[in-house]
């Protein structure tokens, strides 16, 4: 097989930690990674904030934190109104965009936040984010590559929604690690780059899906592993480095509700009459009833209703507005008929249950994984009603508020608290959160929700942890010396140099220790690319409802 030119290869491992790993290696059970730790050098890898796959994963490829690049959580938003992030919010060239520049070629196989993908010499084919049918490059790759390994897929054929299905799920876990391994040597021979990236993200799925179970996550790292001794054997990569966009492990700690706790202190106004997060059902089915009643289309009203039940529990997580919704079941094929099969239960379902009213609150979190404080800004959001002289004391007053807030057993819910601007850095501040709340040792879990109590049981007793891992072996790898205290920001610089391309003058990290730097210099920053069409979004949005991103 060629690949034979491929000199560094990384294969990213979404959530891989030692609390994962170590058991694993105990017992043997995944020769190959262990083959490279062995031979190489590892140990723990600190995320950012905040440690999730939306903005971490353009932390590791672009080098630089999200007031660089961007990408700082699953959404963006307008005003009050929101949409899923995709590769045109990145601000920062990506490692395989600097690498093009230099005339070196590239295979990408399920990167994150790569849709839509950027014009290279070699291929990329988007992962988790990413439609089901993204746009690959270059164009009319994702069919020959269907053709060539007998189908593709970004996300699971199926949607399991109770442990009854666990077999089945078992079977598209299988199924989908080794789509990645295949498509990843397929491209590898077809296009034989200079430079891969392989990324895994079921090792994250099964544990948002089954937390806790072991067995299950034992068997889908032993399928990456021998995927991953599959890529090794037949693309002989020189260089190879495995990372993590963070970790992952059980929560002893309590889940915080901060719109509850800001509604106690009265920083945020909730509602029941549909005026907060919208109660878009009613207004929905009045506004297609105006419409003609059109023909079935070849979607049957059980699927209608289906795709609605999906709609109205994601708007009640996130605050769908009713335009949003019609546009979303447009893209569906199911616009012109729903009104007629929408169950009368449904147009309730929203209905008396206390919401965030965003225009009349002066605080609030729109997403968890986004770990911080909005302020309802007046002249930056739609209907801000805090003055802009008000704004660095509201700040003030909500950080020394929630610096002391501890649970009822009397721990701290936050290792820290902080203006936004002291914690990012760059031109892309001004999309972060304006307040940063980073938990005690990620152990507590702060919540969107709101609810009659402040504090609660965490929602997913496993979640996401600040330490991943980073392995290097091979060529210029000198695996005497260490990688303590590496950061997730010191990956593209690390791997730029054993290509011998200079990093990034922007670039926050540094050339690890077992790695010789080749120095820096300035690239230009990407021309920004107009939005995607949104065309498989509703999938994109209800799988982020599925994994619990979208709180």
């Amino acid at each position: 097989m060629t690949g034979r030119n491929l000199t560094t290869l990384i294969v990213g491992i979404d959530a891989a930690c030692e609390e994962v790993l170590d058991p694993l290696f105990e017992r043997d059970l995944l020769p190959n990674l262990q083959s490279l730790v062995e031979r190489g050098v590892s140990g723990p890898l600190e995320s950012q904030v905040p440690p999730w796959t939306p903005s971490a994963w353009p932390s590791l490829f672009t080098g630089t934190n999200p007031g660089k690049h961007g990408a700082y959580s699953f959404l963006r938003y307008d005003g009050y109104d929101w949409d899923v992030i995709d590769a045109t919010v990145l601000r920062e060239p990506a490692l395989w965009d600097i690498l093009d520049r230099h005339g070196r070629s590239s295979v990408v196989v399920n990167v994150p936040v790569t849709h839509p993908p950027s014009a290279i010499d070699g291929a990329i084919v988007p992962g988790f984010i990413a439609p089901e049918s993204p746009a690959c490059h270059p164009e009319g790759v994702l069919e020959e590559l269907r053709e060539a390994i007998g189908g593709y897929r970004v996300y699971s054929e199926e949607e399991f929604n109770s442990q009854a299905e666990k077999v089945a799920r078992h079977v598209e876990y299988m199924r989908l690690v080794r789509m990645r391994g295949k498509a990843f040597r397929y491209l590898c021979e077809r296009f034989d780059p200079d430079f891969g990236f392989l990324q895994f993200q079921q090792s994250d799925t099964v544990v948002h899906d089954l937390p806790g179970d072991r067995d299950e996550l034992r068997a889908v790292y032993q399928a990456i592993d021998v995927q991953i001794g599959r890529v090794l054997d037949e693309c002989d990569p020189d260089t190879v480095f495995v990372v993590s966009d963070h970790g992952i492990g059980p929560y002893s700690g309590m889940e915080f509700r901060v719109n509850a706790f800001l509604r106690d202190h009265g920083y945020l106004t909730t509602t029941r009459s549909g005026q907060g997060r919208p109660s878009w059902v009613p207004i929905f089915h009045d506004r297609l009833n105006e419409g003609d009643d059109g023909g079935d289309g070849g979607v049957g009203a059980s699927a209608a209703a289906t795709v609605l039940e999906r709609g109205t529990a994601l708007a009640g997580r996130v605050g769908v507005t009713p335009d949003r919704m019609v546009a979303l079941l447009k893209r569906a094929g199911l616009d012109d008929h729903v009104a007629r099969v929408v169950p009368a239960s449904l147009l309730q379902t929203a209905a008396g249950e206390e919401q965030v009213d965003f225009a009349n609150s002066r605080a609030y979190m729109r997403l968890p994984v986004e770990l911080g404080i909005r302020i309802n800004l007046a002249g930056r959001e739609p209907d801000g009603i805090v003055p802009p002289e008000r704004y660095e004391a509201l700040r003030d007053e909500l950080i020394s508020l929630l610096s002391g807030v501890t649970t009822p057993d009397g721990a701290p819910v936050f290792e820290r608290v902080a203006r936004r601007e002291e914690v990012f850095e760059g031109p892309e501040v001004e999309d972060a959160v304006d307040v940063v709340t980073i938990p005690a040792d990620y152990d507590q879990f702060p919540s969107a929700r709101l609810g009659a109590d402040t504090f609660g049981p965490p929602n997913e007793p496993w979640n996401h942890k600040r330490d991943g891992i980073v392995v290097a072996a091979g060529e210029g790898v000198d695996a005497s010396a260490s990688v303590a205290g590496a950061h997730l920001l010191d990956i593209a610089p690390t791997v730029l140099a054993t290509l011998g391309i200079p990093a990034s003058d922007r670039m926050d990290g540094r050339v690890l220790d077992p790695v010789t730097p080749v120095g820096v210099r300035e690239y230009p920053r990407p021309t920004p690319r107009e939005e995607r069409d949104g065309d498989s979004e509703y999938s994109v949005e209800n799988r982020l409802v599925d994994l619990g991103y979208l709180d």
